[in-house]
């Protein structure tokens, strides 16, 4: 038998528990925004210097999960480095290239040199989540 204050404590570490595990104690709020996504390659011919070396000068590998995010994300901390989940993809994606200033709530999704993958994905609107 409990003690008297005990099932308080219990039912308290309980519900911590349960929210910690919901996703709803985290330390920071998640952001989640609806974009605009397109894919890209790095092949030569498609940009006038090196193909593979973003504008925040990190080198794209083909197969690793990168993405370039419009400036107005970046303001919204969209930054280099971040942690991104595309709804609909699996795996988290880094933020490592950023757009030309004319795009507004877009990113690009880097397909390495897969062009057949990047003309089949198109331009489709996503929810991202950081």
């Amino acid at each position: 038998m409990l003690q008297h204050g005990k099932p308080y404590l219990v039912v308290l570490i309980s519900v911590t528990v349960i929210f910690i595990a919901a996703g709803f104690v985290t330390g920071k709020d998640e952001q989640v925004l609806k974009v605009t996504a397109t894919a890209y390659n790095s092949l030569p011919g498609q940009t006038l210097n090196d193909p593979s070396l973003t504008a925040w000068g990190d080198t794209l590998v083909p197969g690793m999960k990168a993405i370039a995010v419009s400036r107005d994300l970046i303001a919204m901390g969209l930054t280099h480095g971040v942690k991104v989940k595309i709804d609909g993809l699996p795996g988290t994606y880094i933020v490592r290239d950023k757009l030309h200033k004319r795009w507004k709530l877009r990113i690009d999704i880097y397909m390495g040199e897969d062009v057949q993958s990047a003309k089949q994905w198109g331009k489709r609107e996503v929810t991202i989540r950081w």
